[in-house]
């Protein structure tokens, strides 16, 4: 039997946490959050949440690997090819209307999502002007995100889902390997800005003609979705798209009557209002 977490305790150690290192996960789906902090426990060989509580408050370091916990890391190169091959499609031509492209990767984890859009704009020979914000959370992810260092043994899965995304060269163009590891041409990463940005707390930062927020609303409560969709909605100019993944949608979100569906599989939107 793990450690059992009680909702009161729960919300108590969340509390604590927003109010001594401003992280706020109280909106943040209490299944999902819980099983992680279970998971955190167990490893850390802590019995109770009032011992993990005084460690995460006293220790910074401690608190930095929880918060890696926590936040989603899973991820690939052009995952769910299908939504790329769209992007190619269906709006990539109204990007290419604008003098300067300012996209917004909100929770870009460890990078690789930011790659394989800097590599769809080359192709589509729009990179040289457009400026890519890829945010998140997580300090360590974007550490690796900067590096644009990942695993050779990747790369099989990655070439695949880029054939499968419309790529138009061979993939082993963009990177170089060497022993286990591939490194990304430097060029792609030149109009990527890597930096912090928590989408509980923090708000709008400039406006973009196309904001991707892939598989990160799906661990929110609906009150932080909304929050959140609102968000993008001020963040975004007329006209600007938006793109989900494939488990999240606008349905249930208060803001949907202020987007029209450009293509409603891959969940790609566009603000009409």
């Amino acid at each position: 039997m793990g450690p059992f977490i009680g909702t009161a305790e729960y919300k108590e150690l969340l509390e604590s946490i927003r109010f001594i290192y401003g992280y706020d996960f109280t909106d943040y789906a209490e299944p999902s959050v819980k099983r992680r902090i279970i998971n955190f426990m167990k490893n850390k060989g802590l019995g109770t949440l009032d011992k993990l509580g005084k460690l995460l408050l006293k220790d910074e370091g401690i608190f930095e690997e929880f918060v890696q916990d926590l936040s989603i890391t899973v991820t690939e190169m052009f995952r769910d090819p299908s939504f790329y091959k769209s992007m190619r499609e269906k709006v990539v031509k109204r990007l290419a209307t604008y003098p300067v492209i300012k996209i917004w990767l909100a929770g870009c984890a460890t990078g690789e999502e930011a790659y394989s859009v800097a590599i769809l704009l080359r192709e589509e020979g729009l990179l040289e002007k457009s400026i890519i914000y890829a945010t998140d959370i997580n300090q360590k992810s974007l550490k690796v995100a900067k590096q644009g260092v990942y695993s050779l043994a990747a790369m099989k899965t990655y070439t695949k889902n880029y054939l499968n995304a419309g790529g138009k060269n061979a993939f082993s163009e963009y990177y170089t390997a060497k022993y286990n590891s591939v490194l990304f041409e430097k060029s792609l990463s030149q109009n990527i800005l890597f930096s912090p940005h928590n989408l509980a707390t923090d708000k709008s930062f400039n406006e973009f003609q196309l904001i991707i927020c892939r598989n990160v609303l799906m661990y929110f409560n609906q009150r932080l979705q909304d929050k959140v969709v609102d968000l993008f909605y001020n963040s975004m100019c007329p006209f600007g798209f938006l793109g989900l993944g494939d488990k999240e949608s606008l349905l249930f979100s208060g803001q949907k009557e202020k987007f029209d569906v450009i293509d409603r599989k891959e969940k790609i939107y566009i603000r009409c209002k």
